[in-house]
């Protein structure tokens, strides 16, 4: 018997897209599913598109309401309320290829060494969307893995432990996985490594795969198996104003917990920044420095 896989979608006003991502959903050639969905008191027509799909699918779909309180919040009620072995995440305004669920799962089924697994993305650009800073975008983030150096075995590249050790561990592209769609996982990791972080906007998906790559290897499909939509109403962009404060919540959360995972030079950067004793001693070694230099000027000045 194949394990359960429950499609967990989150929502909030997704009328627009919902219908091409509950089809992709329901098309699946992987039999044994579920969709749940958590919707965030959306005020569109969303949760009645989403109730048609009950007429035309013997897939069980669930649907749960819940009180908005960001969007980690949203996406942990999908994961308590799931009832399956695996986790495969759908946002509403992606899409995902027939054979996704099933090339994910027969690769966590064949090694229980692996976590988390991943594609590559196919993108879906509304033509109005296609901008100087769209294709920048897709430069930088398009292939998220470009530039780690992996070894490709039989279309799967590996990510382990050795990435916190890497230069490019902390530059961007910080995230080295890919976006929550193009993800699949067992339920039970939630036990052992925590829900993602509901005090995180911008960047608590990524916080959640390396807290999974502590223990365990993530695999990446070379396939792409997913198709992400780049459009200007997407929570991406809602929360690009909040990011820098949770850039500097996940510096921190880098400190804290993953220290001893890096190499000297990130250690000594995050040293300098947030240990006190640290700071203290670079503050006041400063001085002198500070010192000779407006001597110098002063004299300077004075001839």
């Amino acid at each position: 018997m194949y394990p359960l896989v429950s499609i967990c979608i989150p929502i909030f006003n997704g009328e627009q897209f919902i219908v091409e991502a509950m089809e992709s959903a329901i098309n699946q050639s992987y039999a044994n599913l579920e969709i749940v969905i958590s919707d965030d008191a959306s005020k569109d027509t969303t949760l009645q598109l989403i109730e048609k799909f009950k007429e035309k699918t013997q897939i069980p779909i669930q649907i749960y309401n819940h009180v908005p309180n960001g969007i980690g919040a949203n996406w942990n009620n999908c994961i308590e309320q799931a009832k399956g072995e695996y986790i495969k995440f759908l946002f509403q305004d992606d899409v995902l290829k027939p054979n996704c669920i099933e090339e994910m799962v027969n690769v966590l089924e064949h090694d229980k060494a692996i976590g988390l697994v991943a594609s590559k993305r196919e993108f879906i650009i509304e033509e109005s969307h296609l901008t100087e800073e769209t294709k920048k975008w897709i430069k930088g983030y398009g292939n998220l893995q470009e530039d780690l150096s992996l070894t490709l075995i039989d279309g799967i590249q590996y990510l382990d432990k050795n990435l916190f050790k890497s230069n490019l561990f902390l530059e961007d592209p910080k995230n080295k996985v890919g976006e929550p769609s193009a993800v699949l996982f067992n339920k039970k990791l939630v036990k052992k490594i925590g829900y993602f972080r509901e005090d995180l906007k911008q960047n608590l998906d990524y916080e959640f795969y390396y807290r999974i790559l502590k223990k365990y290897k993530i695999a990446i499909l070379e396939k792409e198996l997913v198709k992400f939509r780049l459009h200007k109403q997407q929570a991406t962009n809602a929360n690009r104003g909040n990011d820098d404060h949770d850039y500097v919540k996940y510096d921190k959360i880098i400190y804290k917990d993953y220290f001893w995972y890096l190499n000297v030079k990130k250690k000594k950067d995050l040293l300098k920044r947030y240990n006190p004793i640290v700071k203290l001693f670079f503050k006041y070694n400063s001085i002198p420095k500070i010192y000779r230099k407006v001597k110098m000027k002063l004299k300077i000045l004075s001839h």
